[in-house]
């Protein structure tokens, strides 16, 4: 599957293929990254121990990775606009815990520009 879409800090193209298709890549900049660090809330805790009883979607986390991935992709494309990029290709996610209760929403791909 393609994905192709922009991110919503910039004009910066993200796709997690190797090329954009219809543009040609006429420059790599390099490796790029972000990453976020989020702990647990107590209120999400309680609230995601009752669902557990009961089933279903544990609303807070899914809030909080999504804001989590916000704020990575937003530092990578920051990184990205710093080399020159007008893309970003190869997208990859990956989250990490690190102690319990924390756990880091990393992001990287590889910095290009597209004509």
């Amino acid at each position: 599957m393609t994905v192709r879409s922009r991110s919503s800090a910039s004009n910066i193209i993200l796709t997690n293929i190797e090329t954009i298709p219809g543009s040609t890549i006429t420059q790599h900049l390099g490796l790029v990254q972000g990453s976020s660090v989020r702990a647990k809330h107590l209120g999400r805790d309680i609230a995601a121990g009752l669902k557990n009883l009961v089933g279903g979607e544990l609303k807070g986390y899914t809030e909080l990775l999504q804001e989590a991935r916000q704020e990575a992709t937003d530092r990578m494309v920051q990184e990205a606009q710093q080399k020159g990029a007008n893309a970003i290709v190869n997208v990859r996610f990956a989250t990490s815990s690190l102690t319990q209760g924390a756990a880091e929403l990393f992001v990287y791909g590889t910095a290009v520009r597209v004509g």
